[in-house]
């Protein structure tokens, strides 16, 4: 493994996401991306939600960012810091900027930046703010009249940021105006109070998405004016949808939460997101040891990834097919509440039937993709007699269908035990009596058992459902 931190100590990372929407899967993917950087390294990932907006913040997205890096299993250390509990700290730095020439008061008026907006338009150039005040003596400042505080930026040469997954990027300075740090009102900006935190925070490595590329050079100056170590940067790409255009949400950008509720797996959710714009080899199954052996931010990709729903599905398809038993119905317990039917099936959901469910889950997790397909797999268990039938489990049970089951029963009726393996044999050797294949027997048995055409192993279904539940639900059903 490449140590690509500063120092020759542990790295430390921070996730740090503003609380104006859910956990997306890009966000989600950001914070898989810095958690395995830094536990690979036996290094931190910190958290800090970055709240300085408060018009736009939202205490319920804070919660779900929380919530969803705990499902995702991505611990972090120490406490979750608030960014705008810091304020204090980051004025305190624009006034030690201002104390030493990086920066300065200005009191550009809206109609003036209106004109260099307008200025701009006309000349069809970029947007650079000029302020006069960079170099005008403050004391012929108007009387009473509010102030923001610039950055005092390099208006020649270059500012480079060395990415570990963009290269090396060059900035012309003349192209970067003097950025705001301080508002009027004395609320710092977003990008200074990012400079600041990570400074505070002894972070090492910021591994965020391609689009705070701009921003990372901003940051890079007001580091340089106060002489600070700038971290090492690393700029994920976007994710698209399968069809390359910007993700929305009929590709997948939903809160990590739509994800939980749809039945997915937090392994597979990982085992998947760490495929997008990172590879080790053609490996696409891998635990989350390996990945904390493998992942390396100068391995990520420099173009965009693209989210696939059916890979995704796939993936998490294997997952459940290797889950423990047990796992996998405390997980479906934690999804029931999400559930259209899941009330009724917690209201059914005792002793007797987790035991019943957990003697089904072999058969029952082959052909589940996710947890939601597993559970209408199992509604068989909760079912209400008379089963009400599905339209294919109708026509199975037409008065051929009836008769078999009619035929069978007192077969079935006289069997010793009650084991799959019994049960299979009693209707092999009743279908071969009557000159019929086994499917022909089969399928209206496991219709008039499950009310549906599909089910895990009919035998299976029998043994789990019991001796008398069984028997039961044929009789129900035959002729």
């Amino acid at each position: 493994m490449t140590d690509t931190s500063r120092s020759a100590g542990a790295p430390i990372v921070r996730f740090a996401p503003s609380p104006t929407g859910y956990l997306h899967i890009g966000g989600a993917r950001t914070a898989l991306f810095n958690w395995l950087y830094a536990k690979g390294r036996g290094g931190k990932m910190l958290l800090r939600i970055e709240d300085t907006d408060r018009e736009r913040n939202n205490p319920e997205a804070v919660a779900a960012i929380v919530d969803g890096l705990k499902w995702l299993e991505l611990n972090w250390d120490g406490d979750t810091v608030s960014q705008f509990g810091r304020a204090h700290r980051h004025r305190q730095v624009a006034e030690e900027l201002l104390a030493n020439g990086h920066a300065y008061k200005c009191w550009l008026t809206p109609a003036e930046l209106d004109a260099m907006r307008e200025k701009a338009q006309a000349e069809k150039q970029p947007l650079t703010i000029r302020s006069p005040w960079r170099e005008r003596d403050p004391a012929e400042a108007p009387a009473g009249v509010p102030y923001v505080i610039r950055l005092k930026a390099p208006r020649e040469g270059e500012t480079v940021v060395d990415d570990q997954v963009q290269g090396r990027v060059v900035f012309q300075n003349k192209e970067l105006d003097d950025l705001i740090i301080l508002r009027s009102d004395g609320n710092p900006t977003y990008n200074l109070a990012v400079v600041v935190d990570d400074h505070d925070m002894q972070v090492t490595n910021i591994i965020r998405g391609v689009d705070h590329l701009t921003n990372a050079a901003r940051q890079t100056q007001i580091y340089d004016a106060m002489g600070w170590e700038i971290p090492i940067f690393a700029h994920v790409p976007l994710i698209h949808g399968p069809d390359g255009a910007k993700l929305s949400k009929r590709h997948g950008a939903l809160g990590i939460e739509a994800y939980k509720e749809m039945g997915y797996l937090p392994a597979a959710l990982r085992n998947y997101l760490v495929r997008l714009g990172w590879s080790h080899g053609n490996d696409e199954i891998m635990s989350t040891s390996q990945m904390l052996d493998w992942f390396d931010t100068v391995d990520i990709n420099r173009s965009a990834a693209r989210f696939d729903f059916a890979k995704l599905e796939d993936l998490n398809g294997h997952y459940i097919r290797n889950t423990d038993d047990q796992e996998l119905l405390n997980r479906i317990e934690d999804l029931l509440p999400y559930l259209p039917e899941g009330g009724r099936i917690v209201e059914r959901l005792d002793a007797n039937m987790r035991a019943n469910w957990l003697n089904a889950m072999p058969g029952l997790k082959e052909r589940a993709k996710t947890l939601v397909e597993l559970v209408q797999a199992s509604e068989f268990l909760f079912a209400d007699r008379p089963l009400a039938l599905d339209d294919k489990a109708q026509k199975l049970l037409d008065a051929e269908g009836r008769q078999r089951l009619a035929d069978l029963l007192p077969k079935l009726e006289a069997a010793n035990r009650w084991k799959a393996a019994e049960l299979e044999e009693i209707v092999r050797t009743y279908a071969e009596a009557a000159g019929a294949k086994l499917g022909k027997v089969a399928q209206p048995l496991r219709a008039a058992l499950t009310g549906k055409a599909v089910s895990p192993p009919v035998f299976d279904v029998m043994a789990v459902l019991g001796r008398d539940e069984a028997l039961a639900r044929i009789k129900d059903q035959a002729a």
